[in-house]
């Protein structure tokens, strides 16, 4: 399970793969909140929070949970869009936040929603510098690279193409 680290240094999201027991809690809760429904509301969000897990890696992220209807969600780094972290008055008083992310896709509600992370501000600034540096792998190596003999060679010509057309004169053909 989670421990929380108090700081982003020592903050490692590879170690989370399952929710913390609070997110449990925190259904029951806002299951009784629900009234004479409380099991029809507290049924599916049980079964979510025992099959709930996921995985960070260097490319992205993954989240999958249910048992007769499997949904499972991959999100790579690159896709994210924007990262927001939500709390209701009994997720701060149990120490819960939602970690809410957006892509470029067309719906209007975040793509993924991260429950049950007591470090939930640490996480948001993790996924904020992978997204980051994500972006920063899209520059093709060859911006990077040295000047070739063959750039070195055209841009020779365009500079003799340009004093041509310089020196000459308009209306008169040069040989």
């Amino acid at each position: 399970m989670n421990s929380s680290s108090g700081n982003s240094a020592g903050f490692d999201p590879r170690s989370i793969t399952r929710p913390e027991p609070v997110l449990l809690t925190y259904y029951v809760w806002m299951s009784i909140l629900a009234g004479p429904l409380f099991p029809f509301a507290f049924l599916p969000l049980f079964f979510k929070y025992k099959t709930l897990e996921y995985r960070f890696d260097e490319t992205g992220i993954s989240m999958k949970w249910g048992i007769l209807f499997r949904k499972e969600i991959n999100l790579t780094y690159r896709r994210i869009q924007d990262i927001h972290l939500t709390r209701n008055i009994i997720q701060r008083w149990m120490g819960l936040a939602t970690v809410a992310i957006q892509t470029a896709s067309g719906s209007s509600g975040p793509e993924m929603s991260i429950e049950g992370i007591l470090e939930s501000e640490e996480l948001r600034d993790h996924l904020y510098s992978q997204m980051r540096g994500a972006r920063g792998e899209t520059v093709p190596d060859e911006l990077n690279e040295k000047p070739t003999q063959q750039t070195d060679r055209a841009l020779e010509l365009l500079g003799e193409i340009r004093d041509l057309l310089k020196s000459s004169t308009p209306g008169e053909p040069k040989p």
